[in-house]
């Protein structure tokens, strides 16, 4: 029999000795179960979750000790990643011989009944890794899938490491449209003003002549969303032109 361990809140795992531990989780096939970890000779890799699971459960996690007979199917891998279906007895032993099981789970397509939770234990709250395993000393991605809106301290972390890379300030992008020599190279300067703060369409006026009718056609779309007169008088001169021609 297979001695798994399951890391969860406190405030749950008071109720488990009782009542078991209730299939919360969807594993990879959609099936609903719980999440476990091998024990293993090494605590560290036994608890690596702790660190990671902090970041998406409020308070105090602990260890749930979980005895499950070796027969049990279960599924075994590296989360994220198609897993593997096993036995109990087959996936903790899968998980001992690997060379690096860091990010590797146990999945029990099933409540745990109460005769198989043998204890509860209190954990250091600092234990494994957070993100992803190696993530130390790496920067880290806060694209929207990888850094959820609304995690802890994501609003931190993004204006530390911005996803995007930082705007272009006008300036360089008049630059830019001046040094702009063929029409394609006057567009991209055009479109990349389109979206920065409106103002200065007199730095535009002298593209309102320009031979190339995709030129005019960009200058009159960007200069939709411009204010002023200067921008009123270089849209009726663009609209006059096209009526002429």
């Amino acid at each position: 029999m297979p001695n798994l361990v399951h890391i969860t809140p406190h405030r749950h795992a008071t109720r488990m000795p009782r009542g078991g531990v209730a299939a919360r989780s969807r594993g990879w096939d959609g099936d609903r179960g719980v999440y476990t970890m091998a024990v293993l000779p090494d605590f560290t890799l036994t608890h690596q979750w702790v660190r990671e699971l902090r970041r998406w459960k409020p308070g105090v996690l602990v260890a749930v000790d979980l005895r499950l007979p070796g027969d049990e199917p279960v599924t075994v891998g590296r989360y994220g990643r198609e897993p593997l279906r096993l036995t109990a007895a087959e996936a903790a032993g899968h998980v001992r011989e690997l060379a690096d099981p860091r990010g590797y789970e146990i999945f029990v397509p099933r409540a745990i009944r109460p005769t198989e939770v043998r204890r509860i234990r209190a954990l250091p709250q600092g234990i494994g890794w957070r993100h992803v395993p190696d993530a130390h000393g790496r920067r880290p991605c806060t694209c929207p899938a990888c850094l959820q809106p609304g995690t802890p301290g994501s609003a931190r972390v993004r204006r530390r490491f911005p996803y995007d890379d930082p705007p272009v300030p006008k300036p360089q992008l008049m630059a830019d449209l001046r040094a702009a020599v063929t029409p394609d190279e006057i567009v991209s300067a055009l479109w990349a003003l389109s979206g920065r703060r409106r103002g200065g369409a007199e730095e535009l006026a002298h593209l309102a002549d320009h031979p190339d009718p995709e030129v005019r056609e960009t200058l009159a779309d960007l200069l939709a969303g411009y204010r002023g007169r200067s921008a009123r008088t270089l849209r009726d001169r663009l609209s006059a032109a096209g009526d002429a021609s």
